[in-house]
């Protein structure tokens, strides 16, 4: 298993990108501006973006398995490898996630605690309602892990 920054091209991805977040025009908010990781494992897995947002936080914007092989590790691993390289820049792991059945378990069991929210996230600034396991996702909810 290998995880590899990506310079260049990172939209050849956005299948992957879309995964964790449904409108591209909000992933091209944050895709040039963060730095992205593809983990392999015999071919690529799943992807990870993230971006310096000030004050000693580094923030998660996009997190991918592919489905098929969700539920195996990669996604923990792929966390687990941002907080062990960034440990000396930043004092916390952040990330935004709706307030699913899916995410908020996942994001808690790599060590992540709640932090804030952003009400109604979800309906301002997406064109259409975005569902999660039949929930429909409306206030952006923060998590942070200590580095």
């Amino acid at each position: 298993m290998i995880i590899r920054e990506v310079h260049d091209h990172k939209k050849q991805y956005l299948s992957l990108l879309l995964l964790a977040d449904e409108q591209e025009d909000m992933i091209d908010r944050y895709i040039n501006q963060g730095i992205m990781y593809v983990l392999e494992d015999h071919c690529v897995k799943g992807e990870c973006v993230v971006v310096d947002v000030g004050h000693g936080i580094l923030e998660i914007k996009n997190l991918a398995i592919l489905p098929k092989y969700q539920g195996l590790g990669y996604g923990k691993f792929l966390i687990d490898y941002i907080a062990e390289k960034y440990k000396e820049k930043y004092s916390l792991l952040q990330v935004g996630t709706g307030d699913s059945p899916l995410t908020i378990p996942f994001y808690k069991k790599c060590g992540f605690t709640y932090s804030h929210k952003i009400e109604k996230f979800f309906i301002d600034y997406y064109d259409h309602p975005i569902f999660e396991m039949g929930v429909q996702l409306k206030d952006m909810i923060y998590l942070q892990r200590k580095l």
